[in-house]
C-alpha cells in the first residue's frame, strides 16, 4: 500500500474492540465476512461484503473516519473520509479470542 493520503490520523485512538464479531450481527443474528474496528471508539462492524455493512453504516452515523482490518494476519487501514488504504507502522496489533 502506498504512503498515507490520510488527513484524519490524529482522530485514531488505542481502542478496545467491542468484541469477537460484528456487535450488530450478533446482536439480530446475521452474518458477516470480514471484520472491521472503529480506530476512534473500537466499534467492531462487518465489511462491506457482509449483507449489514455495518462498519461503514457506523461511519455514517458517527463520522469515525478510520477502520483497521480486525481479521488476523492483516494490517491494513481505510480512511472512509479520504477514500485511501494505508498501514500504519508501529501500531499495535489486535489479540484476538
Amino acid at each position: 500500500m502506498s504512503d498515507p493520503v490520510c488527513t484524519h490520523l490524529d482522530e485514531a485512538k488505542d481502542v478496545t474492540p467491542s468484541g469477537q464479531g460484528c456487535v450488530e450481527c450478533l446482536a439480530s443474528g446475521g452474518r458477516w465476512v470480514h471484520l472491521r474496528v472503529c480506530m476512534t471508539c473500537g466499534h467492531v462492524g462487518c465489511c462491506d461484503s457482509s449483507p449489514g455493512k455495518h462498519a461503514t453504516a457506523h461511519f455514517h452515523a458517527g463520522s469515525h473516519p478510520l477502520v483497521s482490518s480486525y481479521e488476523p494476519g492483516e494490517d491494513w487501514w481505510w480512511c472512509y473520509q479520504d477514500e485511501a488504504a494505508f498501514s500504519v507502522p508501529d501500531r499495535p496489533t489486535f489479540t484476538y479470542g
